[in-house]
């Protein structure tokens, strides 16, 4: 058997001759290990080709995890700035809260014990230990404001329905008088009566002005009479409340109703002299449970 291998050797092709049965089965068995070695070295290649590949996915992976865990962290520390900064305002909400309502009691003059805005403190803090960062329950922090600030809610809508009804109450008593412009011509208590000429008990004030000057309510309050009363001429009575009622004698024109609302300083009637009067005037009483008093310490009132 011979078997020529084509190539350039020494110019010639090689020959080699296989006589023998042991030459062919050397033979054939070298190409056997050839052929193995062959097919064993691609695998290997290919091995290492699908591991290289393998471990850059996997480097991509951690690289792609990495960034996510950046990113958390980011957001988490973001998030906790922005829990910090919403911890702040609550804070210094209930210090605002709690000088205003300091404030409010002050110039109310109420109670500071019955009204109390100065013990509690807004809780804040955390331990700090060399490097290690700063931690606060916030839960429990925000639970606490928010317990402060509805206790504060609720103080200050107590502390304002008390100062609504005593200036309420302020604004329904009489104070100041009963004229924009004029004079005081008689005062309450015994006097001569002009008309009779003897000694009769005067039950209000009289403050005289030009005819047609305005008259006004001193206290707020509900019209109860507005018309002619023997007397008093024409005459508007007006219902403050808490026992308080005034009246306002010998008005030339009367410009509200019974049954309407009156606020303090609202012009009501016109200066006249109808009735048992003299000249233009207003005659101006304070009653106290139905009973007349002297109107000149709520006319000194301002």
């Amino acid at each position: 058997m011979n078997i020529i291998f084509v190539g350039k050797f020494r110019g010639k092709p090689l020959r080699c001759q296989l006589d023998g049965p042991g030459q062919l089965i050397l033979c054939s068995a070298f190409l056997c290990a050839f052929s193995v070695l062959l097919v064993s070295g691609g695998y290997w290649y290919g091995s290492q080709q699908a591991a290289t590949s393998e471990l850059a996915e996997l480097g991509d992976d951690i690289s792609e995890q990495k960034l996510l865990i950046s990113e958390a962290r980011q957001s988490a520390e973001s998030e906790l700035d922005a829990l910090a900064a919403r911890l702040g305002t609550m804070q210094a909400n209930v210090i605002r809260l709690n000088a205003l309502g300091q404030r409010l009691v002050k110039v109310a003059k109420l109670d500071a014990k019955e009204f109390n805005f100065k013990d509690e403190v807004p809780s804040y803090g955390g331990p700090n230990e060399g490097d290690q960062v700063a931690s606060l329950d916030f839960d429990s922090v925000i639970a606490d404001l928010d317990k402060q600030l509805s206790s504060r809610e609720a103080q200050l809508s107590v502390l304002e329905e008390v100062i609504m009804n005593r200036q309420l109450l302020s604004e329904s008593k009489p104070r100041g008088r009963p004229i924009v412009k004029g004079w005081t011509s008689s005062y309450y208590g015994k006097r001569t009566d002009p008309f009779s000429g003897k000694l009769a008990m005067h039950k209000g004030m009289d403050f005289a002005g030009k005819e047609g000057s305005e008259i006004i309510a001193v206290a707020n309050g509900v019209v109860t009479w507005a018309g002619d009363r023997y007397g008093y001429g024409n005459m508007i009575e007006i219902n403050h409340g808490n026992g308080y009622t005034t009246r306002y004698g010998h008005n030339a024109e009367i410009l509200v109703e019974v049954g309407d609302t009156i606020t303090k300083g609202q012009t009501i009637s016109l200066m006249g002299s109808t009735g048992r009067s003299t000249g233009p005037h207003v005659h101006f009483e304070v009653l106290k449970n139905d009973r007349q008093v002297n109107p000149a310490k709520f006319v000194a009132l301002q």
